[in-house]
């Protein structure tokens, strides 16, 4: 009796819940749920182009990414125009009255009755609760389906008789990376290079797997891996972009801006890596206090189109494209314009300001970028991220300059309250150190850059770059 007390009542509250809003009017609800959706969409194109500054994902996925988003945008935007039109006749959007009352009736009736039905028929009170054992748990998380393991299964098996075929592990491999078991996909496709060493693809795929499972960070077996590709093809884009970010990454950032920006001046406009690797040559002119407008090049003009649709269509070409990239510019300052007006109306999202702060600070507009780090500063003073970030809005809107210098006082006195809260924080550790170095506190700069080597491994790029500093400092450079 208790089980049947407890159904009536689980189906008298899902009556109640369905059947209510059927009896309201759901005018602007469709609106409403469009507006919250491209929110939503105008959101992850700008944590897209967050991971493609980062260099975590390639050009040709950031672009088939943001292609996808803007279809589903403007599907939305196509709905929520015929909704207008049918809203201009005076035709609402929600159900008429009586309809909707019918739906409400028929629902009340024929799901207590419905589940009665299914329960009688296929219901066992009696039946023991299905053993963890027995449960796909793959499935349930939404794993690779049992046909996909199985046939890996019988490829291993395979390969563990035949282990000479690069083209079996070139497969198992991709399909590691797919699943993002990023080790077990570097260990196959480092067998495939290994019996087929000249195929290029194969080593630019087995480079980029590496250097994904590093977190981004471009290890040394990637680093030779792309070089192999430039001794056998020393214009293949990919393998210069990642042997650049090697040596940068490496602390060789002079190397790195020149090889970056000869593959920008040796590419045309158009190629799909051009504006990641713009990205890279700002960061690395940054990193020697240098101007990027005065030593990024100009890439070559863009391809032309075929032939056949030349004639006529050059110069539409040439006036979509400048539209294209205004369209663009006004997208991003759409997301960043909504992001701010979201955390005027909710300003105790702390994250929320770290996000607008970097995105006005990626924009040049510095004051703007201090005035949210500032923001963020006031809603969470002891968090060290937060203060860290404020401190380098600072510094990021102090002019360039090529003779080391002292910091701000308050982005230093914000570093200083970061390492009191944090005292291995990377970053307050480097930027104060740098500070130190550069005022003539050689001392200070030298326990403070200690510490922070301490936080590394000797083979990690980060090791080697304050190695070299700390041993510039001895020398009394």
């Amino acid at each position: 009796m208790l089980f049947w007390i407890v159904a009536a009542a689980l189906t008298a509250a899902v009556v109640l819940l369905i059947v209510p809003p059927l009896l309201r009017k759901t005018e602007g609800a469709a609106e409403e749920r469009a507006a919250y959706d491209l929110e939503v969409y105008r959101d992850q194109l700008g944590e897209l182009e967050r991971d493609q500054g980062r260099g975590l994902i390639s050009e040709a996925q950031a672009a088939a990414a943001r292609a996808e988003i803007g279809r589903r945008m403007l599907a939305i935007a196509d709905h929520g125009k015929g909704s207008a039109k049918d809203g201009a006749k005076g035709k609402a959007t929600a159900r008429a009255p009586r309809s909707a009352m019918a739906l409400a009736a028929l629902l009340a009736v024929l799901l207590p009755l419905g589940t009665l039905a299914v329960y009688g028929k296929l219901g066992r009170p009696e039946l023991p609760a299905q053993p963890l054992a027995s449960r796909n748990l793959d499935h349930e998380r939404g794993g690779p389906p049992k046909t996909v393991l199985a046939a890996m299964d019988k490829l291993k098996a395979q390969l563990a008789e035949t282990p000479d075929d690069p083209q079996g592990w070139a497969i198992l491999g991709q399909a590691y990376a797919k699943m993002g078991r990023l080790p077990e996909a570097a260990d196959a496709l480092g067998k495939a290079v290994a019996l087929a060493g000249d195929d290029l693809e194969l080593l630019g795929s087995y480079g980029e797997v590496l250097i994904s499972a590093n977190g981004g960070t471009v290890p040394e077996e990637a680093r030779k891996t792309f070089d192999r590709v430039l001794a056998k093809d020393p214009t293949e884009p990919r393998a210069r972009f990642y042997a650049a970010l090697a040596r940068f990454q490496a602390g060789d950032t002079k190397d790195a801006l020149e090889r970056w920006s000869a593959l920008l001046a040796e590419s045309h406009a158009d190629a799909p890596w051009v504006p990641v690797v713009r990205t890279q040559i700002a960061e690395a002119a940054k990193a020697l206090n240098l101007d990027p407008a005065k030593v990024t090049p100009q890439p070559l003009p863009a391809q032309q189109p075929p032939p056949v649709a030349q004639d006529q269509g050059q110069n539409q070409g040439q006036a979509q494209g400048q539209a294209g990239g205004e369209d663009q510019q006004q997208m991003i300052r759409g997301m960043v314009d909504g992001l701010a007006a979201r955390l005027e109306a909710n300003p105790d999202d702390v994250d929320g300001w770290l996000r607008l702060s970097r995105s006005y600070g990626v924009m040049g507009e510095s004051a703007k970028a201090i005035d949210a780090a500032r923001k963020a500063r006031e809603r969470a003073p002891q968090r060290p991220d937060v203060l860290v970030a404020y401190a380098s809005a600072l510094l990021s809107a102090e002019p360039r300059s090529s003779k080391p210098g002292p910091m701000p006082e308050e982005a230093v006195a914000s570093l200083r309250q970061a390492l009191a809260a944090e005292p291995d924080n990377r970053d307050a550790l480097w930027l104060l150190g740098l500070n130190a170095a550069g005022i003539g506190r050689t001392a200070e700069a030298t326990d403070l850059w200690t510490r922070l080597l301490a936080q590394f491994k000797p083979e990690e790029p980060e090791y080697t770059l304050i190695r070299a500093r700390l041993d510039s400092l001895k020398a009394g450079g």
